[in-house]
């Protein structure tokens, strides 16, 4: 927990270091998060790469198609992909949920009129054509009602493709829906997706295809978040959450509600209450909504979001992107509006999943999202903010946003925090502060008297998706946190790295959030020169108490690190200022654990593990 905001100002090094960073020259293409569905046009592990490098920060992997072993190896590449690139990338599963679907068992194209009629049955056994499609669903004549909207599309369709079927229900004839056709279009594929629209339909939210494949692909791989498809009702994301504390490596999983129709935004304030984040899925929404609507309830939802200090993630920008290099001008100042009205991030489905180019639609999404981020209003949202929070603030409340505050008034360039939950860190981004959060995750030995393992994996992955928020996670066998001088080292390390990603420039001032023994002041302290600024505990020192050494104060090297990562060279010494004392080093983890433990949870973090000194 941060007690401190402490300002320093940076000065050249005389001695060049070489780091180890996470987004090398461009580490913050924007502040705005990119989630990239992967699919067919964006699995191989060069494009992967790619998108990495154009701002991927979450990759969504979902089953409404595929099974465990396609994405399995799409999520092989993107391990690989994240090696090369020295990048990280958290993982979203995105559920099923209550999803209704047309069978073309044929695969052959679907051609319907206008003015026409179609049936829509349970009958699974149907072979579909342009007078009868099968469905998946049993109930939906006890559903629907004459005159009801009905959409028939392919998988992350719009309803205003020439490829999706707008519906009318006419008429009910036992389990049959008889419906007119309102457009002309051709359906194409073996699956398409059928959307009623503004109707209850009697599906669970988490199907027992979910999990399935939660308990088996989601446990095996660890992964951070799970898009809980069509979220109607707080109890569909308590009963997610009961079911993934059973599963114990799924516990610390985020549950991100997906809000897809009338009845999810109808119960959202319970919702967001419930979840960790919200993603507003815009495609379903549009056809379950008025056109003239849609705005209204995204910027009311973002506002909450924001408010609540929890992720706010938009779908369906830049449609026209999945056959064009180029987005529109609408879709462009869609983008923009997402970012100014709070977005914490974009997701992107058919753009890169079946898009022609994924990368570049990455990469243009990004460059939108940073132009935004120039204007938009912080100082009216900062009001708003600590408004909406009122008096009296908590103690981390008052803290992070006075940190947000010192930041911007001092014009520092980064703020570094300190955190072991990333709660403070996340705190201190919902004040959406003008320049990156860097999140240092210290982590922590943990038993369930069955296993021992690390936290903080979880943590740094998770605020990829937080706007303006960016993960470190420091080296597990540091001496303890509770001590000034390991604090201090692996402040320099998080200094440094910031300098290496051209962040932090010479005489820039930074914000450092951290806990400084056992009080919590809020003071600002400006130092000519960094390492003066940085105590290093001399071991000649006359204190009684055992100093740690020079050498101890680095970062050290995880066991899992590959030879070829490049390392610093060492500083010159510096003489400690008058205010920094020695301090009794003790080992955080006892050496006998950490000589067999394996520090498994780390092994996807390499690109966030920073190599000492020599």
């Amino acid at each position: 927990m941060p007690d401190a905001s402490v300002g320093y100002t940076v000065a050249p090094h005389e001695t060049k270091r070489t780091f180890h960073v996470v987004h090398g020259a461009s580490f913050f293409p924007a502040m705005t998060r990119i989630v990239g569905t992967l699919g067919p046009k964006s699995r191989t592990t060069s494009t992967i790469s790619g998108c990495l490098q154009a701002g991927m920060s979450v990759a969504r992997f979902d089953f409404s198609w595929g099974n465990s072993e396609y994405h399995q190896e799409t999520l092989e590449n993107l391990k690989t992909a994240m090696r090369s690139t020295k990048k990280l990338c958290a993982v979203m599963l995105d559920t099923v949920g209550a999803e209704m679907q047309v069978v073309n068992k044929s695969e052959k194209p679907i051609t319907l009129q206008a003015n026409g009629i179609v049936v829509l049955t349970p009958s699974k056994g149907q072979e579909a054509s342009s007078e009868i499609l099968p469905i998946s669903f049993d109930g939906l004549a006890k559903s629907v009602k004459k005159g009801d909207t009905i959409f028939v599309g392919q998988y992350l369709f719009t309803g205003s493709e020439t490829t999706s079927l707008w519906l009318e229900v006419s008429e009910v004839k036992g389990q049959d829906v008889v419906c007119v056709i309102k457009n002309s279009a051709t359906l194409a594929g073996a699956l398409f997706t059928l959307h009623a629209s503004q109707v209850h339909i009697d599906l669970p939210t988490l199907t027992e295809k979910d999990k399935e494949v939660i308990s088996t692909w989601g446990v095996k791989n660890k992964i951070d978040f799970i898009s809980l498809s069509t979220t109607r009702h707080a109890e569909d994301v308590r009963q997610a959450r009961e079911f993934l504390s059973k599963l114990g490596d799924l516990s610390q999983t985020q549950i991100m509600a997906k809000i897809e129709n009338v009845e999810g935004l109808t119960h959202f304030d319970e919702i967001l209450e419930e979840a960790d984040g919200i993603i507003l899925s815009r495609g379903n929404l549009g056809i379950d909504l008025p056109p003239e609507k849609v705005f209204l309830f995204q910027k009311s939802a973002l506002y909450k979001c924001n408010m609540a200090g929890k992720p706010a993630v938009l779908t369906r920008v830049v449609d026209s992107m999945t056959d064009n290099l180029r987005p529109t001008r609408a879709e462009a100042t869609d983008v923009a509006n997402a970012v100014l009205d709070g977005s914490d991030a974009i997701l992107l489905g058919a753009e890169t999943l079946r898009g022609l180019y994924p990368i570049e639609t990455i990469s243009t999404v990004g460059r939108i999202c940073a132009e935004a981020e120039k204007v938009f209003n912080q100082d009216l949202y900062f009001k708003k903010a600590v408004k909406h929070v009122g008096e009296p603030m908590t103690h981390l409340e008052s803290i992070a946003s006075s940190a947000v505050r010192a930041a911007i008034k001092v014009k520092a360039s980064v703020i570094i925090c300190f955190t072991s939950s990333g709660r403070a860190a996340r705190l201190i981004a919902k004040y959406r502060p003008t320049m990156p959060v860097l999140s240092v995750v210290v982590p922590r030995l943990m038993t369930n008297q069955i296993k021992w393992s690390f936290t903080g994996a979880f943590e740094a992955r998770q605020s990829l998706i937080v706007r303006g928020l960016f993960p470190m996670l420091a080296d597990p066998r540091h001496p303890a946190e509770s001590t000034s001088a390991t604090n201090e080292s692996i402040l320099k390390v998080a200094l440094d790295h910031g300098k290496a990603s051209g962040v932090i420039k010479s005489r820039d001032r930074v914000v450092v959030c951290q806990k400084v023994a056992s009080a919590s002041p809020a003071r600002t302290l400006v130092f000519d020169t960094l390492l003066a600024a940085l105590p290093i505990v001399s071991p000649s020192s006359s204190s009684t108490a055992s100093s740690p050494t020079r050498s101890s104060l680095r970062p050290r090297t995880h066991p899992s690190l590959p030879p070829s990562i490049p390392a610093s060279t060492p500083t010159t010494r510096i003489t400690p200022p008058s205010f920094s004392s020695a301090t009794t080093t003790t080992s955080l983890f006892p050496p006998h654990l950490l000589a067999r433990f394996h520090f498994e949870p780390l092994t996807l973090l390499l690109p966030i593990l920073l190599p000492p000194p020599p």
